[in-house]
């Protein structure tokens, strides 16, 4: 899971600034609730991709008026972003190659999904 949340969060903030519960429910929501992280596991992770300089953050206010911490993505995190989709697309290349036609198993990832149609 650690390896695929940094993709995951520059891929969401890829399509515009986010803040850090919107971002755990999309990932809920996008993944059908098979991924459901925690804040313990995403503000840290936000922090160091921060301190990287993959994403910026500045405070706002949430439509009720609470300070909210928003989140947007950097060059930096862009050129990051499309290295990790390059390598998770040829993982999932190989893995085609390499797994046995099962019923299990999709012969091919769908048509469409990120990895297959240049995604993100």
């Amino acid at each position: 899971m650690a390896a695929s949340a940094t993709p995951i969060v520059l891929g969401v903030l890829s399509g515009g600034e986010d803040y850090g519960y919107s971002l755990m429910r999309r990932v809920t929501e996008a993944s059908g609730a098979q991924l459901e992280w925690k804040e313990g596991m995403l503000y840290p992770l936000l922090h160091r991709l921060e301190q990287q300089g993959l994403v910026a953050s500045r405070w706002g206010a949430s439509p009720g008026g609470r300070r909210r911490k928003y989140y947007a993505i950097t060059a930096a995190g862009r050129g990051e972003l499309e290295t990790h989709v390059t390598q998770w697309r040829l993982v999932v290349q190989t893995l085609d190659a390499l797994l046995p036609a099962s019923p299990a198993l999709p012969a091919r990832w769908p048509e469409g999904s990120a990895l297959t149609a240049g995604g993100i």
